[in-house]
């Protein structure tokens, strides 16, 4: 199947600027903006809302919401894969962002619905629209500059501020939907937290209808007979793709789903090596280090992503978070702590890479790799601290060990992520980029199930305790300080393996 894409890097059209950029990027800003603001405005009520609704507030809930939390993000970032396939050889990027806004939208409007099955199924519609949405939105991004335009990396990084800002403050929006609408339980203001993400996703679809007129063609097929019916076909089978992905998160557990994970890896990974080994030693090695590096990604991203499950049932039972007598930091506004932090630490860590590689002891790719486990790391060293030494009366923390938690592990996620997703584009020839990004987002992928299952394990049979808490956090700090010192050690190894790349 040829191509779905009608534009190249050399007959790009020539956009009007605004604010020293295309004028496409801003548009595409803002529906990323509300994208973002919808995913990141359930994550913290997930788990919540799993216990409290389906288990009537009992913590004997917690272990199974933390593991279909966990397998949510896991497929969430696996259908990047499948959705950026059908992107490139079927319906182009902007039908593919265009439908998958729209799955998007209807998944999250079926998870306010209080029946178990349903929920999961809303759930399985939500992770199929995300994979047809979210690699394609990022692709367009780059498409909008000439091949060489030096604004293309400062583009990306607006773009991201829109990620960011999305993520930044839907939490606080969506926590104060959810504590003022109306008096009822608060499993069911629960819902009006999934409603306002619903909403954020169908503004997201209707502002991409309406600008992707200035895009003048780029991601978009021409309308003919062919298209019309690719895209029915395409919606017909991202419908029957759901039941499978329900089955998944429904039936096959947490468990299940690592090993289905970890075979697409491995098949994966012996793809790149099989054809890498045609191009020769540089390009087999270069690929060696870079599986090495996935492999460190999925340790990094089992604890990075606590944020939305073992983290939450800390700040909700545990985390004492009365600032007066009027006022409470709300279990949402951790969320809002990661984006805060990135907008912050962001523009500090860039330069202290670039005041480092002007004076020649820039780290290294591992190097940093190695830095951003650590970091995340010291976080939950932090919550050890805590846990041990400053409980009150009612064998609570405070809430700054939680916070300075999150602000660690945005530090360890800038050292890691970005570095990662650069690293994949200088290492892996052009022609197979597309499989190894995959590889990348299934090793993110892996992490996260894992995640679900680490934070499972934390709330037991029983719920989360202060002594379960300490076990587990205690576990992921040893864990991580050993990967990111095996890594250190590894690094002049694995450096050795990348040939010069930087």
């Amino acid at each position: 199947m040829t191509s779905a894409h009608t534009t190249s890097p050399s007959n790009i059209p020539e956009f009007d600027n605004l604010w020293g950029h295309p004028k496409p990027l801003w548009m595409l800003f803002m529906a990323e903006f509300w994208e973002r603001f919808a995913f990141y405005g359930i994550r913290w009520a997930l788990t919540l809302y799993i216990v409290a609704q389906f288990f009537n507030g009992d913590p004997s809930g917690q272990s199974f919401a933390s593991n279909t939390y966990g397998a949510y993000l896991a497929l969430v970032y696996a259908s990047a894969i499948f959705g950026g396939y059908v992107s490139d050889k079927i319906i182009g990027a902007q039908h593919s962002i265009l439908t998958g806004a729209l799955i998007m939208g209807l998944g999250l409007f079926m998870i306010m619905l209080p029946n178990q099955t349903l929920f999961m199924v809303g759930l399985a519609t939500v992770i199929v629209g995300n994979g047809l949405f979210k690699p394609n939105i990022s692709n367009l991004v780059g498409k909008i500059y000439p091949h060489g335009d030096p604004r293309r990396d400062r583009g990306f990084s607006i773009f991201y501020m829109g990620i960011n800002a999305g993520a930044m403050v839907s939490p606080i929006i969506t926590q104060w939907l959810a504590s003022t609408y109306t008096d009822t339980p608060m499993m069911t203001n629960y819902k009006m937290v999934f409603a306002a993400a619903g909403v954020g996703m169908l503004i997201s679809y209707v502002w991409f209808y309406i600008g992707r007129k200035q895009l003048k063609g780029i991601g978009a097929l021409e309308k003919t007979p062919i298209r019309t019916q690719r895209l029915l076909k395409v919606i017909v089978g991202a419908v029957l793709s759901i039941i499978p992905v329900y089955i998944l998160m429904a039936y096959a557990g947490a468990q299940v789903l690592a090993w289905i994970l970890f075979a697409i890896f491995v098949a994966l990974a012996a793809m790149l090596l099989v054809e890498t080994k045609k191009e020769g030693k540089v390009a087999f090695e270069k690929v060696i280090a870079c599986l090495i590096m996935f492999l460190f990604n999925v340790v990094f991203f089992a604890f990075f992503e606590q944020a939305g499950s073992s983290f939450t049932f800390l700040a909700q039972n545990i985390v004492d978070r009365t600032i007066t007598e009027t006022f409470t930091f709300e279990i949402a506004w951790f969320q809002s702590v990661n984006s805060v932090a990135i907008l912050i630490f962001a523009p500090i860590v860039s330069a202290i890479w670039l005041f480092s590689s002007k004076r020649n002891f820039e780290p290294n790719i591992p190097q940093k790799f190695a830095i951003g486990l650590l970091a995340t790391g010291l976080g939950f060293l932090v919550l050890m601290y805590a846990l041990e030494s400053l409980l009150n009366s009612n064998n609570m923390i405070p809430l700054w060990p939680l916070a300075a938690c999150y602000v660690l592990h945005t530090i360890g996620e800038l050292c890691l992520s970005p570095i990662g997703l650069s690293m994949v584009s200088k290492l892996i020839p052009a022609s197979l980029a597309g499989f190894a990004f995959g590889g990348w987002f299934l090793s993110t992928a892996i992490g996260n199930n894992f995640s679900g299952i680490i934070a499972g394990s934390m709330s037991g049979e029983t719920g989360m305790t202060v002594a379960s808490a300490l076990s587990g956090f205690s576990f992921s700090f040893w864990l991580l300080a050993a990967g990111g010192v095996v890594l250190l050690i590894l690094a002049p190894f694995i450096n050795k393996l990348m040939h010069g790349v930087k």
